[in-house]
């Protein structure tokens, strides 16, 4: 007889062998220290107003510098205000900055690609998952996999290559066929997709409003799309308007804690796409 079983058998008799232990109990959710967020900067902070609410991205210039300043530029001359999120696949994503509606539209100034970085030891990073030849972490809110610090003095600059994983909340660029026709649509992920590794621009993330993300009209086109009322950057809103937003910061103490309770709930399932960063 396996031993173990013959184990469990002989603890489930009434008696001295028998007597059942209480189950053990549920690990609850740690208490996020008020110290532990980090405040974002309202530079690199974009405002989606929306008929279903605001939506608030954490935008990265480290990550993408090209992707993020065409966004705020083409935000500053108000060119999203009024435009529909004219693409959104309940499972995957809403897509919207088009300004024919059909998705065939933009600016008319196309972008490089900007599917992965460099990451040197001077980058805030934070490690949630080792695996064999590459890291999960996050830098600020994105969540980037990346190879290890250990492999820095082999490379001519000191840096190691990093991209974006395509957790709930990340906003990417679109484009079509051409790697480099990402224009001036983007999109918001509703759910995670590994297939965009490598082929498409992360430039930001949603750290309020992933609710209302997935409450978009969803349709390719939507039959009543819901549109972006305005979009600004934070910073730019009159002083009396503007929020302050803070996020759970990754190097924090009740990071760690948060970390240790999502691996704890998912076993060998767990992903860095289950961390959902507290937000205030």
């Amino acid at each position: 007889m396996n031993i173990s079983i013959f184990l469990a058998a002989l603890l489930s008799l009434p008696g001295p062998f028998g007597q059942h232990a209480p189950p053990p109990a549920a690990q609850k959710a740690p208490v996020i220290a008020p110290g532990d967020y980090r405040t974002v900067d309202p530079h690199n902070l974009l405002v989606i107003d929306t008929e279903k609410g605001r939506i608030l991205v954490e935008m990265y210039p480290e990550i993408a510098p090209t992707s993020v300043d065409r966004i705020k530029a083409l935000t500053r001359a108000n060119f999203y205000d009024g435009l529909a999120f004219h693409r959104v696949v309940d499972d995957f994503m809403a897509q919207g900055g088009d300004p024919k509606g059909d998705g065939t539209g933009g600016s008319g100034q196309p972008l490089k690609g900007e599917f992965t970085f460099r990451r040197g030891a001077d980058m805030p990073y934070v490690t949630a998952i080792s695996a064999a030849g590459h890291e999960d972490g996050f830098f600020k809110s994105l969540p980037i996999r990346t190879q290890s610090n250990d492999l820095m003095v082999m490379m001519a600059d000191g840096k190691v290559p990093g991209w974006g994983l395509w957790c709930p909340g990340v906003a990417g660029m679109a484009r079509a066929n051409d790697p480099d026709s990402a224009d001036s649509q983007f999109f918001l992920m509703r759910q995670f997709n590994q297939g965009l590794e490598h082929t498409y621009t992360p430039w930001g993330r949603v750290v309020v409003g992933e609710d209302v993300v997935r409450a978009l009209a969803v349709g390719e086109p939507p039959r009543n799309p819901d549109h972006m009322r305005t979009v600004r950057v934070m910073a730019d809103l009159p002083a009396d308007r503007q929020a302050k937003v803070q996020v759970l910061d990754t190097a924090s103490a009740s990071f760690t804690a948060l970390l240790a309770y999502q691996k704890s709930q998912h076993g060998g399932s767990f992903s860095v796409c289950d961390i959902d960063l507290p937000a205030r």
